[in-house]
C-alpha cells in the first residue's frame, strides 16, 4: 500500500500539500495527522487517494508511539512524509508565557524528528521528505526568538539528513518561505511587537514550487526573488547588520 504521510494536515500548509501531493502522485491513502478529525475528514472530497484520518496531538509525546505502533501494524511503503505540523509566537521573549516557547520547540522539532525517524524503515529508496522551516531558518530573528531557532534546527536537520540518506535517494527538502497568511497569523501574533511584513503568499503558492523543487533535487525551497535575494544576504552580510535592519524594520531599539 503506498501512502503518503502528512503532519499538520487540518489547516495552512499541511492542508495544501494534502491537495499537492495528491495531484503529484498516484497514491492508495493519504495519512493526516492533526487533533481535529471534523477538519481532516473533510478533506475526502477534495482529493483522490483514500484519506485515513490519524488523530494525534503531537505535542504528547505518547503519540509518537501510538503512530509507531499503526506502522507496525500497517506496514505501508510511505512514499512521501511531509513534517508540516508546527507553530509560533511574536513577541518579547521574557514578556511571552515559558510553557507556549517550549511547547514550539517541541512540535517544530522533537515531534518532526521522531515522525521521521520512525517513519524512515518503512521508506522506499527515492521517497520524499518534506520539512516545513521558514525565512526565519537562515538568520536570528528578535522578538520571533524561539520560532526562529527552532526553524534554523529544521533547515540544519534537512540538510544534514540529506547527506545521510544520499546513498537511499531519499530527497530531504527544507521548505524555507516568508510571510503567508494562514492560521499560523492568529495563533501567533497577540500583540503589535511584530508589526512589519513586507510581502505575503499564497500557501499553494509555497506548495506548488515546493513540489517543482523537489523533482529538481533541490535541498532546500524559497518562493520569491526578493526571499531569495534576502537569503543570500545574510549569508553575506554581517550578523549585526541583519539585526540591525530587522530590528529598524520593527522599530526596535538595537544594542547589539
Amino acid at each position: 500500500m503506498n501512502v503518503a504521510v502528512i503532519t499538520g494536515a487540518s489547516s495552512g500548509m499541511g492542508r495544501e500539500f494534502v491537495y499537492a501531493i495528491d495531484k503529484d502522485m498516484e497514491l492508495d491513502e493519504l495519512w493526516v495527522i492533526a487533533r481535529r478529525e471534523d477538519r481532516l475528514l473533510e478533506l475526502q472530497d477534495k482529493v483522490r487517494a483514500k484519506i485515513r484520518p490519524v488523530v494525534l496531538d503531537l505535542l504528547d509525546r505518547d503519540s509518537l508511539r501510538v503512530f509507531a505502533e499503526l506502522l507496525d501494524k500497517e506496514k505501508p511503503c510511505v512514499k512521501v512524509l511531509v513534517n508540516a505540523a508546527g507553530f509560533g509566537l511574536f513577541g518579547t521573549y521574557t514578556e511571552m508565557d515559558m510553557e507556549k516557547q517550549l511547547q514550539i520547540i517541541d512540535l517544530n522539532d522533537r515531534a518532526l524528528t521522531g515522525m521521521t525517524y520512525i517513519t524512515l524503515p518503512y521508506m522506499p529508496d527515492g521517497a520524499q521528505i518534506y520539512n516545513m522551516g521558514s525565512m526565519s531558518s537562515f538568520q536570528p530573528v528578535p522578538y520571533i526568538n524561539v520560532y526562529g531557532a527552532s526553524k534554523a534546527y529544521v533547515l540544519s536537520f534537512s540538510k544534514a539528513l540529506r547527506v545521510e540518506l544520499c546513498e537511499r535517494k531519499i530527497k530531504v527538502m527544507a521548505v524555507c518561505p516568508g510571510w503567508i497568511k494562514t492560521e499560523f497569523f492568529s495563533h501567533a501574533i497577540h500583540d503589535s511587537t511584530v508589526s512589519y511584513f513586507n510581502r505575503y503568499y499564497g500557501p499553494e503558492d509555497v506548495i506548488k514550487k515546493a513540489v517543482r523543487d523537489m523533482h529538481k533535487g533541490k535541498a532546500v525551497s524559497v518562493l520569491g526573488f526578493p526571499e531569495r535575494l534576502q537569503v543570500l544576504g545574510v549569508k553575506l552580510l554581517p550578523t549585526r547588520f541583519v539585526l540591525r535592519t530587522w530590528c529598524k524594520q520593527q522599530k526596535k531599539p538595537f544594542g547589539y
